[in-house]
């Protein structure tokens, strides 16, 4: 994520969206409709919608958000609000989650971006640390789409970036940072605030600058990303892999990859004349980039996001590639292999990859971090690229994509000047096998990485992928 730690206030708001107060008033609690119908009716389904896109965007005449036709958006929390206890909605929006709550209810937790400065901190009750305005906060949402109810659920922490979901209903919220004895990983019960566990660093997960994590549901293994230059991959193999309540805090075992020869009678690749391949190597968690450098670990640029669907753990480099432009990888924990599925360009249609989700019907949505104004981009299992949203308070990036466990909400921070929405319209409907589908995918033509002739014939010899022989040879593995 970008490093600040404020953002526009209100009145600035009001400048940069180019609106009066009465129209952001208005657009705080109804709908907004990107069809040209009234009063948020939708226009008919794109016949494309999730295999191809969901047509053009539409120019928002409030100039926050463009869709395409169809969809609504509606404001459902902003910076410096009044929550249900009277606080206000703290700065810096970024990572997010949803769960099923009761009564078709979605219990949204949300991470803030603080440092220990801020106009609007996490005024927390039970804090980790006074004077870090960092934390959590929880949003019940209705099936309106409106918030019922809006609290902290852990305060104290400094720089929560990304984080992850687990199995059992909790949030792993990641403090990106190193500084005065912060950079672990906490983790959160959004339906009871602030409890010890909250404050309780997990601390065999390592003390770095954290950015996401995912779980891999079949093993209980977490992966986590690094936001730091240089930056590693790591792996927290727990004690107790129960995927329960409190199991997390039992400790574990902290690697990060490595490029290097696979052992003779390695099972971590199907064809037994591979070469060379993935190994994890073990860290001690207090000094966990120290080891990775000193044990040769696999240097990438800057990681940001991470998600786990289907078997397959995806992974960005923000600012990866001859361009700084980024990369998406894809790893297979059951065959331990790494491909580089995307490189970013000049000529790519898309910038500076950061949070990723997988929709519901098995597209992958990437939020954009670069300069100018960011876009959600979906990616298709058949090879196809579509922008999604626009956000157009340039500068500002999108945080957080997720979406609600029934699949028909999409919900997304802006992260300054802080704003939450909940966004719906024509989605397709859930689709497992295409999301198991974009797993094995290939990249778009566009956006795959090119890869001379050379390292295509090795490929082929050391029975690999051209997406796992690029990911060794950009990292340094002489293949050829």
């Amino acid at each position: 994520m970008k490093s600040s730690n404020s953002g526009l206030n209100r009145r600035d708001f009001l400048k940069v969206g180019g609106m009066s107060t009465v129209a952001l008033a208005l657009g705080a609690t109804g709908v907004y409709s990107i069809s040209g119908a009234a009063k948020g009716f939708a226009a008919e389904p794109n016949p494309t919608s999730g295999f191809g896109g969901y047509g053009p965007l539409v120019k928002d005449p409030n100039g926050i958000l463009d869709l395409p036709q169809g969809f609504h958006y509606r404001i459902i929390s902003r910076t410096g609000d009044k929550m249900s206890n009277g606080d206000l909605v703290p700065a810096m929006l970024d990572g997010m989650a949803a769960y099923k709550g009761e009564k078709n209810t979605t219990i949204l937790v949300r991470n803030h971006e603080n440092g220990t400065n801020s106009d609007y901190p996490v005024n927390g009750k039970n804090p980790w640390s006074k004077g870090a305005a960092g934390g959590t906060t929880t949003l019940i949402v209705g099936e309106d789409r409106k918030v019922i109810k809006e609290y902290v659920s852990s305060s104290g922490t400094i720089r929560n970036c990304a984080g992850g979901a687990t199995t059992w209903g909790t949030w792993l919220t990641c403090e990106e940072t190193r500084n005065m004895g912060h950079g672990f990983v906490f983790e959160v019960n959004p339906l009871d605030p602030e409890n010890d566990m909250s404050k309780t660093p997990i601390r065999d997960m390592g003390y770095f600058s954290h950015e996401a994590c995912a779980v891999d549901p079949a093993t209980g293994i977490w992966y986590l990303t690094e936001d730091s230059d240089p930056s590693f991959l790591y792996r927290f193999t727990p004690n107790d892999r129960s995927q329960t309540l409190g199991s997390l805090q039992k400790g574990g075992i902290l690697e990060a990859a490595a490029l290097d020869e696979l052992p003779a009678t390695s099972a971590s690749t199907f064809n037994t004349g591979q070469k060379f391949g993935i190994v994890w190597k073990k860290l001690n968690p207090e000094r966990a980039q120290k080891d990775a450098k000193d044990l040769g670990c696999i240097q990438f640029s800057r990681l940001e996001g991470a998600f786990f669907s289907a078997g397959v753990f995806w992974f960005d480099d923000t600012s990866a590639g001859s361009g700084n432009l980024g990369r998406v990888y894809r790893y297979f924990p059951s065959t331990n292999t790494l491909e580089l599925f995307y490189e970013s360009t000049d000529q790519n249609e898309l910038e500076m990859p950061d949070n990723i989700a997988m929709a519901p019907w098995g597209d992958l949505w990437i939020a954009e971090d670069g300069d100018g104004n960011d876009k959600i981009i979906g990616m298709t299992p058949d090879g196809n690229v579509y922008p999604f949203a626009e956000n157009r308070l340039n500068g500002s990036e999108f945080a957080g994509p997720t979406f609600s466990p029934d699949g028909n909400t999409f919900f997304v921070n802006i992260q300054s000047p802080g704003i939450t929405f909940a966004i719906w319209g024509p989605f397709a409907r859930r689709n497992a096998v295409r999301q198991r589908a974009m797993g094995f995918a290939a990249p778009p033509v566009n956006l795959g990485p090119v890869v001379s002739d050379k390292l295509a014939a090795f490929a082929a010899e050391q029975g690999m992928s051209i997406l796992e022989a690029a990911a060794l040879e950009r990292h340094g593995m002489p293949i050829l």
